[in-house]
């Protein structure tokens, strides 16, 4: 049971991650588009896909909150049984934490966007004025 439980919450982590990864998709790209304004910027959104996804799978496959159905967290102790119920909640536990794990990561990514968006367009400003100001 213990493998097909690893397996299943690899699947939704993925499912989940793949969900987040298509809303964020354009967004991510238009901004990189008005930041970087180079090709390299397209290099970017594929490293932020697959970092979300990274990201994602990692947060919702929890490896060492697994072992517990495989060693007993006490000396002496019989593993966790997997039932109904304790399935259910290892796919909830999974989704919350894909998605939570994904949220941070786009958190950074857009609190990094927003200050290189602040530095571009103070860039542009400083351009401006230079160009409008007679010689």
């Amino acid at each position: 049971m213990f493998f097909a439980l690893l397996l299943t919450t690899f699947v939704i982590a993925a499912a989940v991650s793949l969900v987040v990864v298509r809303i964020f998709d354009q967004p991510v790209g238009r901004i990189l588009d008005r930041i970087i304004q180079d090709a390299i910027a397209s290099a970017w959104r594929r490293y932020i896909t697959f970092a979300a996804f990274v990201v994602g799978i990692s947060g919702g496959v929890r490896i060492y909150a697994l072992e517990r159905y495989i060693q007993p967290e006490q000396k002496g102790a019989a593993p966790l049984v997997l039932t109904s119920e304790r399935w259910v909640l290892e796919i909830y536990r999974c989704i919350i934490q894909t998605l939570q794990s994904i949220a941070w990561m786009y958190l950074l990514v857009f609190v990094f966007a927003l200050i290189a968006y602040v530095i571009v367009k103070a860039s542009e400003l400083k351009h401006r004025r230079r160009e409008s100001q007679p010689d």
